[in-house]
């Protein structure tokens, strides 16, 4: 259990440093393990999902485990060419996708260990992607042009992946016992249809389920819809309750600024109450204001985000699915503000806080998409809504 309690203890033994004027204070944080890299690839989505997996299993008292992702990557790349094809042409065989598709492929083909699968059998000590999409992509068009898909075909197809990710494990050992990659993931005791993803949006009503409208959602999965007060209660409750969140939403604004450990929702045109910083903020316009939030001397005014101001977002594509994370914990700034511990998977070299950084309440609430939890982490009141 070690690394996992070191990585913990990176994240906060700097965090007073988060901004400039920002200091925090720990509220609850869960065991996680170390962070990783995703490197040139779009796989946020799995190593988000495998870091909560691995949360998971530590929860449950399985001990820490360091999981593959590109084994699951690797079959929802075969996902989506058997879906593209279907549609002919027209289904999304990009590099990105949500946490469903991760729990998915580990029902299709279990998981393994990282040291038994760690997709990469190239020159390279990162993941890199880039190349073997577009051989992957010439593939998948000719199938479809062609109208059929040929013994040969498939064979491409596992060539490529056998070339680029390596070739798929039939049994292995692993702290001396052997396996196949069905009887660990027998061991391992996670169930998938123990995680619901629960989002909050108007246009659809709440207390059912709908297919929330991003294009990585190929597999056209349905989440359920809450408020926005209880979704965020949700997340409250099962990080305060011994769980850990998997999150995905919007990362493309300077609000969220990694290198600097925090991600902000700011109100760019309130300027009252800042004392000496005021003056020089006036003669800013929007885009210098945006630049200089981290650079204030106490945390920056943030929007209150309504429903409908979280709904505009949404619907003039400013708030987008960019990215997926691992919510691991909670802390609150000098003000009292609640921000969500939030471990990345852009390795621990891109900011001073070992790959970590706090979401804002505002932020979260303007920003998510879609979380995913286990069952046990919705409040049971929640729960009866929802008939789960």
């Amino acid at each position: 259990m070690k690394s996992f309690i070191i990585s913990c203890a990176l994240v906060f033994s700097g965090i007073s440093a988060f901004g400039q004027g920002y200091q925090f204070t720990e509220i609850v944080r869960q065991p996680v393990t170390p962070v990783k890299n995703q490197a040139s690839t779009g796989t946020c989505w799995c190593f988000a999902t495998v870091s909560f997996l691995e949360s998971e299993l530590v929860r449950k008292g399985k001990g820490e485990y360091d999981l593959s992702e590109m084994y699951l990557v690797r079959q929802k790349y075969m996902n989506q060419l058997q879906d593209n094809y279907i549609r002919r042409g027209k289904g999304n065989i990009g590099q990105g996708s949500l946490s469903h598709t991760a729990m998915n492929a580990f029902r299709q083909v279990g998981i393994v260990p990282e040291e038994v699968y760690t997709g990469i059998n190239y020159d390279s000590d990162r993941h890199s992607h880039g190349e073997m999409v577009r051989y992957l992509t010439a593939i998948a068009d000719q199938a479809v042009e062609l109208k059929k898909r040929s013994p040969q075909y498939d064979q491409l197809i596992d060539h490529l992946f056998d070339t680029y990710l390596g070739k798929l494990p039939e049994k292995f050992v692993y702290k001396g016992k052997e396996y196949t990659p069905q009887s660990f993931t027998t061991s391992l005791g996670i169930n998938p249809d123990d995680y619901v993803e629960l989002t909050s949006f108007t246009h659809h009503p709440y207390y059912t389920s709908f297919e929330v409208e991003v294009p990585d959602n190929w597999e056209h999965e349905m989440m359920y819809n809450l408020p926005l007060d209880e979704l965020m209660q949700t997340m409250d409750y099962a990080l305060q309750n011994g769980h850990t969140v998997c999150w995905d939403g919007d990362v493309s604004e300077k609000g969220f600024s990694h290198v600097n450990g925090v991600a902000i929702n700011p109100e760019v045109n309130k300027v009252d109450d800042y004392g000496s910083d005021r003056a020089r903020f006036e003669q800013m316009n929007v885009n210098q204001r945006l630049e200089e939030v981290y650079k204030f001397e106490r945390p920056y005014p943030e929007i209150t985000v309504t429903p409908e101001i979280r709904q505009a977002g949404f619907e003039s594509f400013v708030t987008t699915d960019d990215h997926l994370m691992h919510v691991t914990g909670m802390v609150k700034d000098q003000n009292g503000t609640p921000y969500y511990i939030t471990k990345n998977s852009w390795g621990t070299a891109r900011n001073a806080f070992g790959g970590y950084l706090n979401m804002s309440e505002s932020f979260v609430r303007a920003k998510t998409i879609f979380i995913m939890v286990h069952k046990d982490a919705i409040p049971k009141a929640i729960r009866a809504k929802l008939g789960i």
